[in-house]
């Protein structure tokens, strides 16, 4: 008789309990995932891999330091690292343009929360149109995001950005996502004030949506279904791939703890950076970003992004306006299937799908420089054509 090993999620099954019995199994499952989370390997966060040569003693004793969670320390090692990483041997560093102006601010924004925002214009050249950037989970805007802000300035459009509360430079715990929707909502507030400036009136206004920025985009259009002239989405978050989603029964664990402890990072997960670029010198970059978030999930995170992405595959008929996504066919991080089904199933009469053959997730960072601006190309050449024939009303 072969007699199978149970499995993790088994062990966390409750089976029949007396209510005098309830709250010790509560316990006994918080400290089963805990255990857990102890047993998973050490996170990129926790041994960078940096070149001595670039990361002296004291900036790898800075970080080594740092409480991440406090805004004010990651602030502070940005600042440490700006130079850093501006001088990375990565293609969106090394390409130079002219001509484009930055402005970094902070605002404290309709919920109390001080957030960070970024933008990149042409000095000298008609702005075209207005392209509003929503970043990945756990990322900024202020890493590779630069060289595809200056890409895209460089062609003549307007692009901003911004950190979400409890990620980058933006005010709150650091990876905590209490409500999807609130981000929404503060995602909403801060393009709105820009798109208000009488200098823009009449430009075309565009989101760009990474990942989960890309679920970010959607749901600002079903809260504007009138309000955006198009929308680019790179490999975007409407799905889970479910070789990152924890197993149906864990995830049923993890819903009941999340109620009671949904800060705590107990949700086991894969390290993201090895499933989502494919070039490993780029992959390794990733440790320069040291304000991105690289911890385990929090529980209540992870429960906003399962629900928010139910919620996207549910409503993709919903989507109406015009519509660029983009791809890597062997992105095991979000389902590239959904997109198709996105193109397939949204109500958008002007719509347009890439799917690059072999590439991974991050298909603007992670993969060869060839093929992170043929991207790139692909994504202005869509704006330009849509920028001459949908000024804004």
């Amino acid at each position: 008789m072969v007699v199978s090993k149970p499995s993790f999620a088994s062990k966390l099954l409750p089976t029949r309990l007396s209510r005098r019995d309830s709250f010790s199994s509560f316990v006994g499952i918080v400290k089963l995932l805990r255990e857990k989370s102890k047993r998973q390997p050490m996170t990129s966060e926790g041994k960078p891999k940096w070149d001595p040569a670039v990361v002296d003693d004291n900036l790898a004793r800075l970080v080594a330091q740092a409480n991440f969670d406090d805004v004010s320390e990651r602030r502070r090692v940005r600042e440490a690292f700006k130079e850093v990483q501006l001088g990375l041997d990565h293609c969106l560093f090394k390409a130079k343009y002219t001509g484009i102006k930055t402005n970094e601010s902070y605002e404290r924004n309709s919920r109390g929360l001080e957030v960070f925002s970024k933008s990149w214009l042409p000095e000298t050249s008609n702005i075209k149109a207005l392209v509003f950037f929503c970043h990945g989970y756990g990322d900024t805007c202020t890493f590779f995001f630069e060289g595809i802000a200056k890409k895209i300035a460089s062609a003549g459009y307007g692009v901003f950005a911004l950190d979400y509360p409890g990620f980058g430079l933006s005010e709150g715990l650091h990876g905590y996502i209490p409500s999807f929707n609130a981000i929404v909502d503060d995602v909403v507030e801060h393009f709105s004030k820009i798109r208000e400036n009488p200098e823009y009136r009449g430009k075309p206004c565009f989101l760009f949506g990474q990942s989960l920025g890309g679920a970010v985009a959607l749901k600002v259009h079903f809260k504007q279904p009138d309000r955006w002239d198009g929308a680019i989405l790179v490999a975007p978050m409407c799905k889970i791939a479910d070789g990152v989603a924890p197993p149906w029964a864990l995830q049923q664990i993890l819903i009941l703890v999340a109620k009671f402890l949904p800060k705590e990072k107990l949700v086991p997960q894969k390290d993201l950076a090895d499933l989502a670029l494919k070039e490993t010198k780029k992959r390794d970059q990733c440790a320069y970003n040291v304000i991105a978030y690289k911890d385990k999930p929090r529980l209540g995170t992870a429960l906003e992004l399962l629900r928010t992405t139910q919620e996207i595959e549910r409503r993709l008929e919903e989507v109406t306006l015009p519509l660029l996504i983009l791809h890597g066919e062997a992105d095991v991080v979000t389902d590239p299937s959904v997109s198709k089904a996105l193109y397939e199933k949204a109500k958008s009469s002007d719509k347009k799908l890439c799917l690059y053959k072999d590439a991974w997730h991050s298909l603007l960072e992670g993969e060869s420089d060839d093929t992170i601006f043929r991207a790139l190309d692909d994504i202005i050449s869509w704006l330009d054509s849509h920028s001459e024939r949908n000024p804004s009303s």
